[in-house]
């Protein structure tokens, strides 16, 4: 706790700092964000587009984990499927995704679809690559204790793949969070009339730092904060296993 309350001091302070230095013209001081913030809250138009962003990233990080989780395991204890797939998957993660943004407008069209799937093809690679990598890590001797028991492949999944490969898991699913949140706002920045990213791409366009400062304090916040949730619960999984 002290640690956290050091490094949030530093920050408002290397943040104060900073709007001495570049002035009102491109920054706030970091009152003046928490106040215009506390103010955006209260706007009841500001939680439709709030509402919008949720559900989005919400269901895009659902499926970046129920496609990403099966496909990194699979390839993971499939030695000849990782050999053809996963330099496929590396490859791709590589591509920078917006250039695949209007293709996916053309499939899915102008509404929360294309938002989602944007998402998904941000956060579902490093999710599947990091529980490649754990399952690849795992002792062979707890496979083979599994055959012996006598397993199935869900029982071998559940019981002895799952708690072994953890750790790495959250570590994929912490980069996979934020990539998917990344993607989300992205696809609402670039064609859509609801949402943050919508918000903040107005705002960019008439220059209004206050909605700027405002946006980028909450979604750092929020990021924040759910990246040390899961490191915190990776590292409970991880001392437990």
């Amino acid at each position: 706790m002290k640690h956290a309350i050091a490094l949030l001091v530093g920050l408002l302070l290397c943040w104060q700092l900073l709007y001495w230095g570049v002035g009102e013209i491109a920054f706030r001081s970091p009152w003046e964000t928490i106040r215009f913030t506390a103010g955006l809250l209260g706007s009841d138009r500001f939680w439709p587009h709030l509402l919008e962003t949720s559900k989005a990233f919400a269901l895009a990080l659902a499926l970046s984990v129920a496609i990403g989780l099966p496909l990194g395991a699979l390839l993971g204890l499939n030695r000849a499927a990782r050999a053809v797939f996963e330099p496929m998957l590396v490859s791709s993660y590589a591509i920078p995704k917006i250039t695949l943004y209007p293709i996916l407008l053309l499939m899915f069209g102008l509404g929360i679809s294309a938002k989602i799937a944007f998402g998904v093809i941000h956060g579902v690679i490093p999710i599947a690559l990091f529980t490649l990598g754990a399952v690849r890590q795992i002792k062979p001797v707890l496979l083979k204790t599994g055959r012996v028991m006598g397993l199935g492949p869900w029982e071998m999944g559940w019981r002895v793949l799952l708690p072994a490969a953890m750790p790495e898991i959250f570590a994929g699913l912490r980069i996979g969070f934020s990539l998917t949140l990344i993607g989300t706002l992205l696809g609402e920045m670039f064609a859509s009339q609801r949402g943050l990213g919508f918000l903040l791409m107005n705002a960019i366009g008439l220059h209004n730092v206050d909605l700027i400062m405002a946006l980028t304090l909450l979604l750092a916040g929020f990021a924040g904060a759910a990246s040390w949730a899961l490191l915190v619960i990776g590292r409970r999984v991880g001392d437990g296993t």
